[in-house]
């Protein structure tokens, strides 16, 4: 049976709740969401749908801050014979970090569309820095006409870097699409790139040329071409190699250095490669200890540059050293992982060539000074001294991770198919 409806004492039903008028949103309302919507916004900016994205970042940043350490610590002495002050080059170092950090993260958030337009004129204007070196603005070092002084010095030759593997990533699949993959036409429409690579040849940086043209083949070697299209290339260059290294008295005297079995010119060419191993062995298994070295004071030249490698191993031992080994494995792993999961050939052939780049610029450093090879004068990426090489490899770093966001999630570990 139903329950009868409520009467108040005068039996008659108790009226409605008078309803109350809406309130109009105060002014603040909007604010408050304007606000939130901006947080969430910059939430999705600096979302990352790709695990590669975290990978990347956090290897580069933590090789970053180990390079902080290394270069305070390898560079305290000579900072202070020749600048009065321990902390020099690590201020500086540290200055192209905090300046080069946002910028790779602003980098990562370009889309693809932006290297297409911009490839053509970034390489232009990365030619033209280049050609600053033979002005009166020009500093030569070592031999090297390789850097420009506009109150601080760059190197322009690092841009170069990053110019020529993105140019050749945006235009490379369109010229094998019109000549086809097994034609050497191919080499003879990416002219732009050795007109950049000849500029640097010319400031006497072959170590950084070699470089140049390991990118362009590498590329190249990404773009999907046939095998044999890249091997007489191959060849003319290193011939053209052997050539400036035969030419030049300095060089050729570095390489017989490295070829003899005892090297007797101890005071001259055989002088840094001794010393660095000597770094290598001193440090053991664990290390003397950070800020330790004995090397760094004046017995190792450039120990906080092409020679850094050798202070990691005699302060933080065989441990350390491996360390930094794993970083670059890791980063090269990384590379890889976004290189198969690439959609679009421009992502895979930039990235094939920055992965050369760094990769392998580490590696041959790291031949360079446990004495695999011969002296060339690069630096180690991410961790040497140096300003604009630093700044370029967190940009070149930058426009990977900016790939990253093209990718869609992993949802599978890549590994063979079964």
């Amino acid at each position: 049976m139903a329950n009868p409806p409520r009467t108040n004492p005068q039996g008659r039903r108790p009226a409605s709740a008078p309803v109350r008028p809406r309130q109009a949103p105060t002014q603040s309302a909007p604010a408050a969401k304007g606000l939130l919507a901006t947080r969430f916004n910059l939430g999705q900016q600096f979302r990352a749908e790709s695990p590669n994205f975290y990978w990347l970042a956090g290897v580069t940043l933590l090789t970053v801050l180990i390079g902080l350490i290394m270069v305070l610590s390898a560079s305290a002495v000579d900072s202070f014979l020749t600048d009065g002050g321990f902390f020099v080059s690590f201020f500086k170092q540290a200055g192209s970090a905090i300046i080069a950090i946002p910028l790779m993260l602003f980098v990562s958030r370009f889309p693809l569309e932006i290297y297409r337009k911009w490839a053509l004129l970034a390489l232009i204007a990365s030619g033209a820095l280049q050609l600053l070196v033979f002005t009166p603005l020009g500093v030569e070092s070592g031999g090297n006409r390789n850097w420009v002084d506009i109150g601080i010095q760059v190197q322009p030759s690092e841009f170069i870097k990053l110019t020529v593997a993105i140019w050749l990533g945006v235009n490379l699949p369109e010229i094998i699409n019109r000549v086809g993959p097994y034609s050497f036409r191919i080499f003879l429409s990416i002219f732009p790139v050795y007109g950049v690579a000849f500029f640097v040849l010319l400031g006497g940086d072959l170590g950084t040329t070699i470089i140049i043209f390991a990118i362009i083949m590498g590329c190249i070697a990404f773009s999907g071409v046939a095998d044999r299209v890249i091997v007489l290339p191959t060849v003319a260059v290193s011939a053209v190699v052997a050539f400036y290294v035969v030419t030049s008295p300095n060089r050729m005297n570095r390489i017989m250095s490295f070829l003899s079995e005892n090297c007797t010119d101890y005071t001259n060419a055989c002088w840094q490669p001794l010393h660095g191993k000597w770094a290598l062995a001193n440090g053991g298994i664990f290390g003397v200890g950070l800020g330790q070295s004995k090397a760094k004071w004046s017995w190792l030249p450039a120990a906080d540059n092409d020679y850094i490698f050798a202070i990691i191993g005699e302060e933080l031992g065989l441990i350390g050293a491996l360390l930094i080994i794993v970083l670059f494995v890791v980063m090269a792993v990384t590379f890889t992982r976004i290189i198969r999961s690439a959609k679009d050939p421009l992502v895979r052939i930039t990235t094939g060539g920055i992965m050369i780049w760094i990769v392998g610029q580490a590696f041959v450093n790291i031949g360079v000074v446990v004495g695999l090879l011969p002296v060339l004068g690069v630096p180690l990426p991410l961790l040497s001294s140096g300003g604009s090489a630093l700044v370029m490899t967190l940009l070149a770093i930058g426009v990977v991770l900016s790939f990253t966001r093209e990718e869609k999630p992993i949802k599978k570990p890549l590994g063979r198919r079964r």
